[in-house]
């Protein structure tokens, strides 16, 4: 169960992280950060590790989007 939740919670952060991407826009990576830090720890303490991995995918990406803007655009 703790494993679904922290695949919805990786969706949401994905959903989000998605038009941060754009130009001007990369400040909306710094709401992605915690949702996607919440849903691995959920999935951490899940027996499984699909959910943890999803959210630490999605936590990486929009580090490398915050780092390639200068951490605002």
């Amino acid at each position: 169960m703790l494993n679904l939740l922290s695949i919805v919670i990786g969706v949401v952060a994905l959903l989000l992280a998605i038009p941060a991407t754009l130009p001007l826009l990369g400040w909306g990576n710094w709401f992605v950060l915690p949702i996607a830090l919440v849903g691995t720890v959920i999935g951490a303490m899940s027996s499984r590790n699909g959910g943890r991995n999803f959210c630490l995918i999605v936590f990486v990406l929009a580090t490398i989007r915050l780092m390639l803007g200068g951490g605002i655009f």
